[in-house]
């Protein structure tokens, strides 16, 4: 029987987190992408691309992430197409992280005041124009404390990856568990990890709103 040290599981571990990391960049990145356009849609003045938008965030704010990996993953692979478990876990997280980033971002748009889009159309802007120089900066700065928080749940949710094959530390930690039955201590590492990764996000998005609500009572 092969006996592993406390840096060799350890070792393993830290490198399986290297594409937990990795992936948590890929589905954030994307799904701000993908995010922001739906946010536009569903602030659109026009109401069949506006209830697309809502029926999209719905949809996937509705359904658990787990079912969405798994259609990701053996639903494509229906279809007649090889389907990767990175491939099928990236596209999965963009498409539900995007979900609830429009939906956050939406929030934090109409909260603006009504009269910061009367104030910019009397000024002759289009409703681009608007968003671009009046609505979106001010948006933005309320938007950061909760799409940072929500990074955190980004990171929690590349966990549930592993019940399609895509070893990230939850996948390396069972293999590690299966090789060196210490379940306790290689669980307690990997919990570990994730509170390594996950407090610095969440400590940042408190730390931004307190920042944030002082600037606010001092306008």
């Amino acid at each position: 029987m092969i006996e592993f040290t406390f840096w060799d599981i350890l070792r393993n571990l830290l490198l399986a987190a290297r594409w937990t990391v990795l992936l948590s960049l890929v589905s954030f990145a994307g799904g701000g992408i993908v995010g922001l356009i739906v946010m536009f849609m569903r602030i659109s003045p026009n109401k069949a691309v506006a209830i697309i938008a809502k029926g999209y965030i719905e949809l996937f704010q509705g359904t658990p992430l787990l079912m969405q990996l798994f259609l990701a993953f053996f639903g494509i692979a229906l279809l007649g197409f090889t389907v990767p478990a990175w491939l099928a876990a990236g596209l999965a997280l963009i498409l539900w992280t995007a979900a609830f980033l429009a939906e956050i971002w939406r929030g934090c748009v109409e909260a603006i005041a009504k009269g910061q889009w009367e104030a910019s159309a009397s000024l002759g802007m289009g409703r681009l124009q608007q968003m671009r120089y009046v609505i979106l900066p001010q948006a933005m700065r309320i938007a950061v404390p909760p799409t940072v928080g929500f990074s955190v749940q980004v990171v929690k949710g590349t966990a549930l990856t592993s019940i399609i094959g895509f070893v990230e530390l939850t996948k390396a930690g069972t293999a590690v568990t299966n090789a060196t039955f210490q379940p306790f201590l290689v669980y307690g590492l990997v919990a570990l990890i994730y509170f390594a990764l996950c407090w610095p996000l969440s400590k940042s998005s408190q730390i931004l709103e307190r920042k944030l609500n002082v600037a606010h009572k001092n306008h």
